[in-house]
């Protein structure tokens, strides 16, 4: 497959796209689905390599997998116990929520450390103390994750730092326990009420996600469903972003402006102009894009996985703008790649210093993860002349259709 984009800048996005649905729910849900051994359905599944990469470890744990159409069918009443290796884990920071429900089903787990983007060291020790405090032994030997378990037991369980994945692997390890959990000081992202949502839908019995606790009754057995999961708010944010920086107007269907209220915020603030109807959000860009200040935060405060994106807006808007990442701590990987199309970006630390240029410049540039890789498609699409961004295999692992759904919006940009 062709692993780059060339992209003509200079050309307005306009028109209307409908989100898939969210990366970041769907792939704790379909770990979800390894609970029950009957059949579930997950609707509207997009198939990104994230997908197709949790697709091919639950393919290796037993269960049966096809997709219909845009349906991702999963059976798992043949799964069985299998250790997870690196050639598996390596490519998927996801593959940790696969712990959670491994051991609720089987007892036992063996799993190599996750891999993923390489923004920050990311430590899944939040999970692992909370396994053990739920009656799971855990153990680790060169680069495994160990874990047995006569049963789960219910317990109190005090999260350090409200982290996604940490939540959520407690949720798919206690929904089928005895007794109660109770998480203080959970993530409240919206992916993680949707994952209650599914696994309530199945049969469980969870309450509070989104606010300051979450409380698991444990159950003794859960059923198939048939589930669409929410619209990815980080896809349509990105696409916002990109019109803000290209100048166009863009209507996005399929996502709920609350789970994007940080981001509108400062797209009004950077005199957009947006309107909200049912799961419609309307952006016509402003004129006159000025600096602004972002420090991201855990949900409800501003994503971390929109940071490199609003930092190139950065980049083309009048004066100075600073944005401060509080979350992962070397993701500014993408800096050094908008440098290269005439962006002007200091970073010290966790902070970068953004001075608006009047338009940036095409280039050869690299992407190295996700978000980044993201960034600097915006970034090439509105600069003079032909940028060339190489290993766009990171983009593709949450986009679906990137390079299509850009097309379809006017800009100009084809693989090589």
């Amino acid at each position: 497959m062709n692993n780059g984009y060339i992209i003509r800048g200079g050309k307005t996005l306009s028109g209307k796209i409908k989100v898939e649905s969210a990366k970041n729910a769907v792939l704790p849900i379909m770990c979800a689905c390894l609970l029950t051994e009957e059949q579930c359905v997950i609707e509207s599944c997009p198939k990104i390599t994230d997908v197709l990469n949790m697709v091919k470890i639950l393919n290796k744990l037993g269960c049966k997998t096809k997709f219909e159409g845009e349906n991702l069918i999963i059976d798992s009443s043949l799964a069985k116990n299998v250790a997870l290796d690196n050639s598996l884990t390596k490519e998927l920071r996801s593959s940790v929520f696969i712990l959670g429900s491994m051991v609720s089903r089987f007892k036992k787990a063996s799993v190599s450390y996750p891999g993923g983007c390489d923004i920050g060291l990311r430590p899944i020790d939040l999970h692992i103390n909370a396994f053990r405090e739920l009656g799971v032994i855990v153990s680790e030997d060169g680069g495994e994750i160990n874990c047995v378990a006569n049963k789960i037991v219910g317990n109190e369980i005090y999260l350090d730092f409200p982290s996604v994945g940490a939540t959520e692997n407690i949720m798919l390890l206690t929904a089928v326990s005895d007794g109660t959990t109770v998480i203080y000081n959970p993530a409240k992202e919206p992916e993680i009420k949707d994952l209650m949502n599914f696994l309530n839908k199945m049969g469980a019995k969870i309450v509070g996600a989104g606010r300051d606790k979450i409380v698991i009754e444990g159950v003794k057995k859960l059923h198939g469903i048939s589930y669409k999961a929410i619209g990815d708010r980080i896809e349509a944010g990105t696409f916002l972003i990109g019109t803000a920086i290209t100048g166009g107007e863009i209507e996005i269907s399929g996502i709920k402006a609350e789970n994007l209220a940080p981001l509108l915020n400062k797209l009004v603030n950077n005199t957009c102009n947006i309107r909200v109807k049912d799961d419609i959000i309307y952006l016509k860009s402003g004129l006159n894009r000025k600096g602004f200040f972002i420090d991201t935060r855990p949900h409800p405060g501003f994503p971390t996985d929109l940071q490199p994106q609003m930092l190139a807006l950065a980049c083309v808007s009048t004066g100075v703008s600073v944005i401060r990442e509080n979350i992962f701590e070397t993701r500014f990987k993408h800096v050094g790649e908008l440098v290269k199309l005439g962006a002007e970006v200091t970073v010290k630390d966790r902070v970068a210093i953004v001075t608006g240029v009047e338009r940036l410049k095409g280039g050869e540039v690299y992407a190295h993860d996700l978000r980044g890789g993201a960034a600097l498609v915006l970034a090439g699409l509105n600069a003079y002349g032909k940028t060339m961004i190489h290993d766009v295999k990171h983009i593709e692992r949450g986009y679906y259709a990137f390079e299509q759904k850009i097309k379809r919006l006017g800009g100009d940009i084809e693989r090589f």
